[in-house]
């Protein structure tokens, strides 16, 4: 089942944690906004009373962080933050997520068009499933396979900027033991959206991390659609990790994420799209031959070697986006191909600037970082 997302921003997949860390007293019960709930039909919440957990207040984040051209809607026990530029540009967050579900940017022609993808399905069990958008996929593990975390609940720490130029949300997330604190950076700029990490490992042994910064691109169709100024540039046919985020077309029958990628590519095994770099240096690596490439065919394509940016072009919205990447040294390409219906919920192609083939190695005490950066450059002329 599909609807719009305009009808529907939040997921009961996520348990929400604690967004603020002040000791002023904070109301216990959460604020519903009904115009988010869906019309057509409402998903059953499930079951959370033996799960430990604070309800998002989002009254206390109206108040202590809108102001800079950010505003806060509270949906069941999950948030939607809104930043909007006075020149059109908008992006909605959802929290504790920290998945980008819209980005609306202003026009050649003077309206707005919406350059993210997202679909909202009903879950097995009547939850909400929100897919696509950028989301933040990542993996911490030391050699010794002692330790092992994936982030996915974020804390809103600060916002700065004005609706004039500017807006900037800053989330945190950390370990248990705080050993690992991650960044995550959105700016909103009047032709750009940006998407930046910052990672500190303060324990004892080094840390390996995978994984991308993923954004789901919308497009009239992949026929219509075409990769500027990747010539030259290394690439391997080898899938993403599995996100519940990534928004992949069946074959034939609904199918999860895993089975897909197993019908593409049955060389791969579970093991190898979990680890990543397991086995991965041995693929067989090829060269991108066409400057302008058309992606009407089925692709799940790492490159390496890749400019920092890269154009995408949409001949059927008669618009592109630029695509930019620090830190990453890999970008995953995904196309679902030309044979999805125009203008359907898989007329999109998926951008992630990763760390697949090769993880990245956090020292004791270092610091790294890396980001996305999707600039609209309809704004130029």
């Amino acid at each position: 089942m599909t609807m719009a997302l305009s009808s529907l921003f939040f997921s009961t997949r996520f348990i929400p944690t604690p967004f603020v860390t002040s000791t002023r007293n904070i109301p216990s019960s959460p604020r519903t906004c009904a115009s988010c709930i869906p019309h057509k039909r409402d998903f059953p919440l499930p079951a959370v009373a033996s799960v430990p957990y604070q309800p998002i207040n989002f009254d206390y984040l109206q108040e202590e962080f809108s102001g800079h051209g950010v505003t806060f809607e509270g949906v069941e026990d999950s948030c939607i933050a809104k930043m909007e530029l006075k020149n059109g540009s908008i992006v909605t967050m959802m929290l504790p997520s920290g998945l980008i579900t819209s980005y609306k940017a202003p026009m050649w022609h003077g309206g707005k068009l919406e350059l993210l993808h997202t679909n909202v399905s009903e879950g097995e069990y009547g939850d909400a499933i929100i897919q696509g958008g950028v989301s933040l996929n990542f993996n911490f593990q030391t050699d010794d396979g002692e330790f092992s975390w994936s982030p996915t609940n974020w804390v809103l720490h600060k916002i700065q900027g004005n609706a004039n130029e500017s807006i900037q949300v800053e989330l945190t997330n950390r370990t248990s033991d705080d050993k690992i604190g991650l960044k995550y950076i959105v700016t909103l700029e009047k032709d750009a959206l940006n998407s930046e990490v910052e990672i500190s490992n303060k324990k004892s042994l080094p840390v390996q991390m995978t994984g991308s910064i993923l954004s789901h691109l919308t497009v009239s169709s992949p026929e219509a659609t075409y990769a500027l100024g990747l010539e030259r540039s290394n690439y391997c046919s080898k899938p993403l990790f599995e996100s519940e985020f990534m928004l992949s077309p069946p074959d034939g029958q609904e199918e999860g994420f895993g089975k897909i990628v197993e019908q593409l590519f049955p060389q791969w095994g579970t093991k190898d799209q979990n680890n990543g770099s397991e086995g991965s240096q041995s693929e067989e690596m090829d060269e991108e031959i066409d400057n302008y490439k058309q992606l009407s065919e089925k692709l799940s394509h790492v490159y390496t070697d890749v400019p920092r940016n890269f154009t995408v072009i949409d001949r059927g919205r008669r618009n592109s986006v630029s695509v930019g990447r620090t830190g990453f040294d890999e970008m995953y390409l995904f196309s679902p191909g030309s044979r999805v219906e125009i203008y359907s919920k898989y007329s999109y192609i998926c951008v992630g600037q990763a760390a697949i083939l090769k993880p990245i190695i956090l020292s004791p005490e270092d610091v790294w970082r890396g980001g996305q950066y999707i600039h609209n450059p309809n704004l130029d002329a």
